[in-house]
């Protein structure tokens, strides 16, 4: 081992994707579930598997976990292209196109086609703004939690051997 690496911690880069993507779809999943129990949007949770339930099954209770829960997965697997395409890019505004990105492919392609969501000229601007600016925090948490991780040594602290 050479002398620049002693003390230095490495994070397992899939642990910690798994972790990010994880959270992401934990928290923002949860404030899709607010916006939508608030009516600022007509989009459920569920949306990702409306092709596969029901609509009347995404509005119970059960249905909102289920949908939570592909949301979850679908930030999962979304980290993961973030970290293999864009770990590299510093900036929280990368992971914030990411989210735009994530809801154009969604809203005006995606999602229409596949039956997860109206399109876009059927929504009301509500729906489109709300959903629009969770997809954009929600990006910008998963890019920047990813970026900051793997370019940030200035907060990593040495191990002390004793």
């Amino acid at each position: 081992m050479n002398e620049k690496n002693v003390g230095e911690m490495k994070t397992n880069r899939w642990l910690f994707v798994l972790y990010i993507g994880f959270f992401a779809g934990l928290i923002w999943g949860a404030m899709k579930i607010i916006e939508h129990y608030f009516k600022f949007t007509n989009i459920v949770v569920g949306f990702l598997v409306e092709p596969f339930f029901k609509h009347d099954f995404l509005l119970t209770w059960q249905g909102v976990l289920v949908g939570w829960g592909f949301f979850t997965v679908f930030s999962i697997i979304a980290a993961f292209i973030y970290m293999v395409t864009m770990w590299k890019l510093q900036s929280a505004w990368w992971g914030i196109g990411y989210g735009a990105l994530w809801w154009a492919a969604i809203y005006l392609l995606i999602g229409p086609l596949a039956g997860m969501t109206y399109w876009i000229t059927d929504l009301d601007l509500n729906s489109i703004l709300t959903d629009l600016c969770l997809f954009l925090v929600w990006g910008m948490f998963i890019g920047y939690s990813i970026a900051i991780e793997y370019t940030d040594t200035r907060t990593r602290q040495p191990i002390h051997k004793t």
